[in-house]
């Protein structure tokens, strides 16, 4: 059986590799070594490995499909019909701190770049259990840990949102008078509005496609997007995919309604 040429039974080899993979991670961390990166960014010889490892399985799996991934570098083909993008551990930073907030994600865009897969594993990081997993395929139903995720209605208020910690000093927070919440994984606040009912939204700084392309899959499911400061959804441009750039400013993950007003009540000051 196939979906949009991408084989299930491949697939879901491949959700399980990746699950695996997110457990090796796990075992590691006690013993982890912190490096780092010329931009200052940490990195683990944990990222290393499964970022060489998947993507070795991707390629054997799905011969003609483009593979980013954040630990190595790849040429991308305009073309191809599917592209698998891979942070091999999204929160590193918290990982290498023995932190249980982080995860290895993988977003798969179409040929339009339109987000349209997930595979999510955060080992350490329960929703109820003791290990968090979401699974995407492109024209299916997404699960949460091997059952499909129901998203609960929420109200129209914003009381609750998730936001990653670095460059907070650049919003302005005067007129929120709610809960934020900040765990280390970017892969992990954007999907929160979806897998915590009371998380209403979430802010995300400027980052890569890797960072975004998992959840952001997620969330279109969902009804909802990532949109940036000036209202505009976020796209998958050749910046992103081919050059390896941040997106060009923080976005608000949401409703496109609630984004709205979110940007309103904390804006971005750059």
């Amino acid at each position: 059986m196939t979906i949009n040429t991408l084989d299930i039974e491949k697939l879901e080899e491949l959700y399980s590799f990746l699950i695996d993979m997110s457990r090796y991670a796990r075992d590691k961390q006690k013993n982890i070594k912190r490096e780092f990166k010329s931009d200052g960014s940490v990195l683990t010889e944990t990222d290393v490995h499964i970022s060489r490892e998947i993507s070795k399985k991707i390629r054997k799996l799905f011969p003609d499909v483009n593979v980013i991934s954040e630990e190595e570098e790849s040429v991308f083909f305009k073309d191809k019909e599917y592209t698998f993008i891979l942070d091999p551990i999204d929160g590193t930073d918290v990982y290498s701190q023995g932190m249980p907030s982080y995860a290895t994600a993988l977003g798969i865009l179409d040929r339009d770049r339109n987000p349209v897969g997930a595979m999510i594993a955060a080992p350490r990081f329960g929703i109820g259990e003791e290990e968090l997993r979401i699974k995407l395929f492109p024209g299916g139903k997404c699960y949460i840990n091997s059952e499909e995720l129901i998203r609960e209605p929420k109200s129209e208020e914003i009381n609750q949102i998730m936001m990653t910690s670095h460059g907070i000093s650049k919003y302005d927070f005067s007129a929120f008078e709610g809960k934020i919440r900040v765990v280390g994984s970017s892969i992990l606040h954007i999907l929160s509005p979806v897998i915590f009912p009371q998380i209403d939204a979430s802010i995300t700084q400027a980052c890569y496609a890797w960072d975004l392309a998992a959840s952001h899959a997620v969330l279109r499911h969902y009804g909802m997007d990532l949109f940036y400061n000036d209202g505009t959804r976020l796209t998958y441009t050749d910046e992103m995919l081919i050059e390896r750039k941040k997106c060009r400013s923080t976005t608000y993950a949401a409703e496109e309604e609630k984004a709205k007003r979110l940007m309103r009540l904390i804006p971005f000051m750059p």
